[in-house]
C-alpha cells in the first residue's frame, strides 16, 4: 500500500490524511470528494525552492496553476514565496480575487485573445510568456496604448521529443507552442522583440512535457536553451532569465520511480552551471515552474462504492468483476483522454489484503473506466474507495457531463478539513440555462 505526505492508517483501522479520518470526511461533506493534504503540498514548495536555490542561488519556483487553481491555492503559494503562472483570464482573475501579487504572475497560452493580453497589462502582469508573432505585435500596441511596458518571456521550442504520453508533449519541433529554434523562428523573435518599443524583453522559456519520469528531456532542452544564448548574445541581443518550465512526474503507482524533487534539483543546477561556464556566459536567473510534482500526490478522491458485477469474458477465462463508484470521466477524465492510471485502496480497511482483481468503473454514458484490472481488499457495497495521487489536472479538467455536479474540493492538516471548493449542486447545473419565451412557459407536450 502506498502512503503520501501525511496519510496513514488511524486507531479506526481508516486511512487519515492531514489528520482527517478519510470515512468521516466522506459522510461529512458526501462523494465524490476531492482531498488535498496542505502540509505536503507547502512542504513539495519549500522543498523546491530549498533544493534549486541550494544548487543554483538566483532561482525562482513557479507553480503551474493548470494543474489546480483555486483562490485558497493561491494563498498557500503566495504564502510560500512562489511565483504562479496563470493560463486564461479565468485563472488569472482567481489569483485576482486571492490577492496574489501580480508581479509575481507569468501569463501563458498560445492563443491569447486581445482582452486577456489588455488584461495582463490592466493588472500589471510581471511577465507574459508570448508565444507567437502575432501576440507579440498585439501586445507592444496595446501597451503603448496604455502606455505602459509590457514584461515577456518568449516560448522557445527545443525540438526534442520526450518520454511521455503523445498528448502531454510540448518541446518537439512539430507543435503549437512558442518559437522553433531549429528554424530560427526563435532568434528572429528575440530580435523583434528587443525592438518593440512597449516590451521589457525579460527572457526566454520552454516546456518539454508533462509527467517525465527521467530527467533526460530537461537536461536536453536545458543545453539546447544555454546554446541559445550564447548564439543570442554572439548576435548583440541580451537578456537576463531562463526559464525551463516544469514536467517532472510523480508516482501515480507502485512501480513509478520519478527523481525527487532534490535529485532533479541537482542534476539541472549542475548542468546549468557548467553548461553556462563552458560558453563564458553569465549566470541568469534560472525559473522552473512545477504543478503536478507539487499538488499531484497531495490529493486523493473518495468515491462511494455502488453496484459490483461480474461479467463473462469470451475471449479469456473467467470473469471481470466490474466496482462501480459515484463519480467517474466528469472527475477524472484522464483514464479517457491519455491512458492515465492510478492505484485505490479501501478507506475503512486499506490494511486489508489486496486479493481481489477489478475493474473500477464511473457511472456515465461512457465505458468510463477509472481503473483497468487492479488489485484491491475484496469490495462491499457502501465501502469508501480512496484513489491516490488525484491532486493535479482532476479537479481542474472536471465536467458536468451527465449533469453531474463537480465535486468538493476540501483541505486538510492538523485535523482540521475546510472547503475550498463547494460542491455545485442540481440547482448551479441550471443556473445559466435560458429558455426563449417563444418556447412558453408551461410544458405543454404534443401528444
Amino acid at each position: 500500500m502506498m502512503l503520501f505526505g501525511t496519510q496513514r492508517v488511524n486507531k479506526k483501522g481508516h486511512l487519515e490524511i492531514g489528520g482527517c479520518d478519510t470515512i468521516e470526511l466522506a459522510e461529512r461533506f458526501g462523494t465524490p470528494l476531492y482531498v488535498m493534504d496542505e502540509d505536503m503540498i507547502r512542504e513539495n514548495c519549500r522543498r523546491y525552492l530549498k533544493a534549486f536555490r541550494s544548487g543554483y542561488e538566483d532561482t525562482d519556483i513557479a507553480f503551474a496553476g493548470k494543474s489546480f487553481m483555486t483562490a485558497a491555492m493561491c494563498r498557500i503559494v503566495a504564502q510560500e514565496g512562489l511565483h504562479l503562472d496563470v493560463a486564461s483570464a479565468g485563472e488569472l482573475h482567481t489569483a485576482c480575487v486571492a490577492g496574489y501579487p501580480m508581479e509575481k504572475v507569468l501569463f501563458h497560452g498560445s492563443n491569447k485573445s486581445i482582452d486577456e493580453l489588455q488584461m495582463s497589462l490592466d493588472l500589471g502582469v510581471g511577465r507574459v510568456v508570448v508565444d507567437n508573432f502575432l501576440e507579440l505585435e498585439r501586445l507592444d500596441e496595446l501597451a503603448r496604448a496604455s502606455r505602459k511596458r509590457a514584461g515577456i518571456l518568449l516560448r522557445l521550442t527545443p525540438g526534442i521529443d520526450p518520454h511521455t504520453h503523445r498528448l502531454i508533449c510540448t518541446g518537439q519541433s512539430d507543435t503549437k507552442f512558442g518559437f522553433n529554434i531549429k528554424d530560427g523562428s526563435a532568434m528572429a523573435a528575440v530580435q523583434k522583440a528587443l525592438e518593440c518599443t512597449n516590451i521589457n524583453f525579460r527572457g526566454i522559456h520552454c516546456h518539454v512535457g508533462s509527467q517525465l519520469l527521467d530527467t533526460e528531456a530537461h537536461e536536453q532542452a536545458l543545453r539546447i536553451m544555454i546554446e541559445f544564448i550564447s548564439e543570442a548574445r554572439k548576435a548583440g541581443f541580451d537578456f537576463g532569465e531562463l526559464n525551463i518550465g516544469g514536467g517532472l512526474g510523480i508516482r501515480y503507482i507502485s512501480t513509478h520511480k520519478p527523481p525527487t524533487i532534490e535529485e532533479f534539483a541537482e542534476r539541472l543546477t549542475a548542468l546549468a552551471r557548467s553548461e553556462l561556464d563552458r560558453y563564458g556566459l553569465e549566470h541568469p536567473k534560472l525559473m522552473l515552474e512545477p504543478g503536478r510534482s507539487i499538488v499531484g500526490e497531495a490529493g486523493t478522491t473518495l468515491y462511494r462504492i455502488g453496484t459490483i458485477k461480474a461479467v463473462g469474458i469470451t475471449e479469456e477465462p473467467g470473469k471481470r468483476i466490474y466496482v462501480s463508484v459515484d463519480g467517474g470521466i466528469s472527475d477524472n477524465p484522464r483514464p479517457c483522454l491519455y491512458d492515465a492510471i492510478y492505484e485505490a485502496v479501501i478507506a475503512n480497511r486499506p490494511e486489508s489484503r489486496a486479493d481481489m482483481l477489478v475493474t473500477i468503473s464511473g457511472k456515465h454514458c461512457e465505458s468510463d473506466t477509472l481503473i483497468m484490472d487492479t488489485w484491491i481488499a475484496a469490495p462491499d457495497i457502501g465501502d469508501v474507495l480512496a484513489v491516490h495521487s488525484t491532486g493535479a489536472y482532476n479537479y481542474s479538467m472536471a465536467s458536468n457531463y451527465n449533469r453531474l455536479g463537480r465535486p468538493a474540493v476540501v483541505l486538510v492538516s492538523a485535523g482540521n478539513a475546510d472547503v475550498i471548493v463547494r460542491r455545485e449542486t442540481v440547482e448551479d447545473l441550471v443556473s445559466h440555462d435560458v429558455i426563449p419565451e417563444r418556447l412558453g412557459v408551461g410544458l405543454e407536450m404534443r401528444t
